[in-house]
């Protein structure tokens, strides 16, 4: 019985790993050109005027399929935005625009129970480190194109650490 829960649970967050880890790529990958970009720039302004484009940009592009997204998806997206970028959503808004529109932005998030300061910790969240196998699986059968993540995560141990706390309770997902 436990096998099975573990292999839905699983199963489900193959699914949102997929339809959301493009997009935590994408994100950070944005992020690399918008920083090496403004690097080049001389004048605030000039950043300033880059920064609105790019936004009005990846608004056009993406805040349909964002809305989209369930509140899971949101806050799995959260995690892998910060898998890929080693920083939380909210430090991103901070750092880009404002610490006022990091604010607003949080508080939006809250209302869809989504919270920007969420990092991604396979070595302390039982959901991270399933995420963080299911995305080593994922990638292995080719199915998403897989980044490594910003930090090193020291799979080794953390599996070493999973595997201990859990041992045969069934919630230990399988190698395959």
């Amino acid at each position: 019985k436990e096998e099975l829960e573990r292999i839905k649970i699983q199963n489900v967050l193959k699914r949102r790993i997929i339809r959301v880890y493009g997009y935590a790529v994408k994100t950070s990958d944005n992020l690399t050109s918008l920083n090496e970009n403004m690097a080049k720039m001389e004048s605030n302004s000039q950043k300033r005027k880059y920064l609105r484009q790019t936004e009005k940009y990846l608004k056009e592009q993406f805040e349909e399929p964002l809305k989209k997204l369930s509140r899971k998806d949101g806050q799995i997206l959260v995690k892998l935005i910060n898998r890929q970028t080693n920083k939380s959503t909210f430090e991103l808004v901070k750092d880009l625009k404002s610490g006022w529109s990091a604010f607003w932005n949080q508080q939006a998030a809250k209302l869809f129970d989504i919270n920007l300061k969420t990092k991604y910790e396979p070595a302390d969240v039982l959901e991270d480190f399933y995420i963080e196998m299911l995305i080593q699986e994922l990638a292995a059968e080719g199915r998403i194109d897989y980044r490594p993540a910003a930090r090193n995560l020291k799979m080794d141990q953390v599996k070493t650490k999973w595997k201990n706390k859990l041992g045969d309770s069934g919630y230990y997902p399988e190698e395959n």
